[in-house]
């Protein structure tokens, strides 16, 4: 949540600066601004209420600004509501920081994360004579590096060392200082941040996409270091304030993976990527030997005497990757006869639980910076449980820290809606599930769940071929008040996944239930005209399932059903069907959201709704 750029270099800093927020925008869109110095000459600051085309206008895209150093940020409001006070860059000088224009001011910064202490803190300066103009824990932050730096009569640096130990929470912080021209100073803990450096410039950002049209060489600050910034040098310090060595890594992806490609929303682009990169995923860790295709996860630092000696599985996440998760524990129980225990990130991590200390906690999360996921790996880490990542952000925080890491490569996802990079976190798991029956020898048919695995990818495609009946139906649906998902095992995961998207883009109030639940209260919910969405693609569940759908539809309710062709013909007993090609079943979730994605992005559509930036949500939770 919250996006920062950084630029030091020989061109103007300005366009730079609101080229890499418009690509991270979906990282919250309530305001932004921009703080740019020419010089020795004070900083120029210019921030704006809404979206960022707000700050492109009253800048003249950035040109207007003078000045080869600058930094920016695009909000999404934790502390104060969303105003131009609120809005960042803050400055530590006692001024309205409502306006445009040079700021005398000794610190001026910006700042991604949550300081959980900032009343306490804010206390403090108030006593040591600082005036406060807006309500955020930023300013308190920023005012807090200007006071050591002043009472010590320290460097940048030390300053904000002395900063980062007095604050509980987390942040990417960068500040410039007035008395340093030409310089950026950096400081991260648990918010993520990257330094991309080429020849002559350095750039900062919270995601790779803000820098990819400028080099993709980048550095990862580790937490609780900082770094001071100038054109085409970057150096590193921890708290000690001694110099810390670091490697430059190469990004991969390229600038064109994040742009539209032609298409109106990312999130369609990114939708009919899945075949794409669900067999780039597929193909990293499927290979060839000796004629049959067998799964190594030999990269991820798995082999088959450490899945030979897990007892137990946690899988813990958030959002979509939690549905992933639900997903997983019944495949991964079914095919590898193993325990698996799947809960909130957000409720894991403060359960006073027993560990059993021969688990494999597997902790999932597209951008790998997801704030309780990372503090769940951290808390099973302190346990000596051993950890397994599933992320799609190389050199990400949980990344790094897991014992074990599988990369989904699903490429740079932009719109706050995941769909990609979910299809692929769900293959890592199909592979780890049939990988550890192997490993337990609980699995005789490998090399046919293999095959079923392989032939995803053609299905994902199929099934998006003939989408015209889903927007055809997404139209007439449009302006539904209550939708409810209903399912059970793996339906019941698809229709978690379904209910969630369909709330996040259309803001249409869903609700996916364990179908079995429906008497238990639910059902009361149902009127004339309500919409039912059952997802029907295991055998054994199927009649149980439809019986319950059957039950709403004498209450009036509609009746959308969603189920795998050449196995049933559901369209006898529901209103719209819809069907996805049939697979080996425990797979079927991979190809069952596919409609229900199009369906939330359609409804959306029809709604006239900014179908990439939802309100209120931002694409990366890195704040609890």
């Amino acid at each position: 949540m919250c996006g920062i750029v950084g630029y030091i270099g020989n061109k103007q800093a300005g366009p730079i600066l609101l080229e890499g927020l418009s690509k991270l925008e979906y990282r919250g869109y309530d305001s932004a601004g921009i703080a740019v110095r020419d010089g020795e000459n004070e900083a120029e600051v210019v921030k704006s209420l809404g979206r960022l085309a707000n700050l492109e206008e009253k800048t003249d895209s950035g040109k207007a600004i003078p000045g080869n150093c600058g930094i920016g940020h695009t909000r999404w409001a934790t502390h104060g509501a969303p105003s131009q006070s609120n809005a960042h860059p803050h400055v530590s000088g006692n001024c309205t920081g409502s306006g445009s224009g040079k700021v005398e001011s000794l610190v001026v910064g910006v700042h991604n994360g949550i300081i959980e202490n900032y009343q306490e803190l804010k206390a403090k300066m108030e006593r040591h004579g600082y005036a406060f103009y807006s309500q955020t824990d930023t300013e308190v932050l920023i005012k807090l590096v200007d006071y050591y730096y002043k009472k010590y009569k320290v460097g940048p640096i030390d300053a904000l060392a002395k900063t980062i130990v007095r604050v509980r929470g987390s942040y990417a912080l960068a500040v410039m200082f007035k008395d340093y021209p030409g310089k950026i100073f950096v400081a991260r803990k648990d918010s993520p941040m990257i330094i991309g450096k080429n020849d002559d410039e350095v750039f900062l950002a919270s995601d790779v996409p803000a820098i990819l049209n400028h080099t993709r060489q980048v550095y990862y600050i580790g937490n609780l270091e900082m770094a001071e910034l100038s054109a085409g040098e970057v150096t590193f310090y921890n708290l000690d304030g001694d110099t810390v060595q670091k490697k430059l890594t190469t990004i991969e992806w390229d600038a064109e993976a994040a742009e539209k490609g032609g298409y109106e929303h990312f999130m369609m682009k990114e939708i009919h990527e899945q075949p794409k990169v669900a067999m780039d995923t597929l193909n990293k860790y499927v290979k060839e030997v000796d004629g049959k295709n067998v799964i190594d996860l030999s990269e991820a630092g798995l082999n088959a005497d450490v899945l030979k000696s897990i007892s137990q599985i946690y899988i813990a996440a958030c959002g979509s990757a939690w549905h992933v998760g639900v997903q997983a524990q019944y495949v991964i129980e079914e095919l590898a006869d193993i325990p698996v225990r799947v809960e909130l990130a957000s409720e894991f991590r403060y359960r006073k639980n027993s560990l059993d200390k021969d688990a494999l906690l597997v902790v999932i999360s597209q951008s790998g910076e997801t704030a309780d996921t990372l503090a769940a790996l951290r808390m099973a880490k302190e346990k000596g449980i051993k950890t397994l990542a599933i992320v799609n952000v190389v050199g990400s925080s949980i990344a790094r820290e897991a014992d074990y890491c599988m990369y989904t490569l699903a490429g740079p996802e932009i719109s706050v809606a995941t769909t990609k990079a979910y299809t692929c976190q769900l293959l890592c798991t199909y592979l780890l599930a049939v990988e550890l029956g192997k490993a337990r020898n609980v699995v005789d048919v490998y090399d046919y769940y293999i095959d079923e695995i392989l032939e995803l990818p053609k299905k994902i495609e199929s099934t998006l071929e003939n989408n015209e009946r889903i927007q055809w139906f997404a139209s007439k649906y449009a302006s539904a008040q209550d939708i409810f998902f209903i399912g059970r095992g793996i339906d019941y995961a698809i229709c978690l996944e379904g209910s969630l998207k369909l709330k996040e883009i259309s803001y249409i109030h869903s609700e996916a239930y364990a179908a079995g639940e429906l008497k238990h209260g639910t059902i009361s919910l149902i009127e004339e005209g309500t919409l039912v969405i059952g997802s029907l693609t295991q055998s054994d569940l199927y009649e149980k399932t439809l019986s319950n759908m059957m039950e709403c539809k004498s209450r009036g309710a509609y009746l959308f059903g969603l189920t795998s062709a050449g196995k049933y013909d559901v369209e006898d007993s529901v209103n719209f069907a819809v069907y996805v090609p049939k697979t080996d079943e425990h797979f079927s979730g991979v190809l069952g959201i596919i409609p229900l994605q199009l369906l939330s992005y359609y409804i959306s559509l029809s709604k006239g709704l900014d179908v990439d930036k939802p309100r209120n949500l931002a694409k990366s939770v890195t704040v609890e």
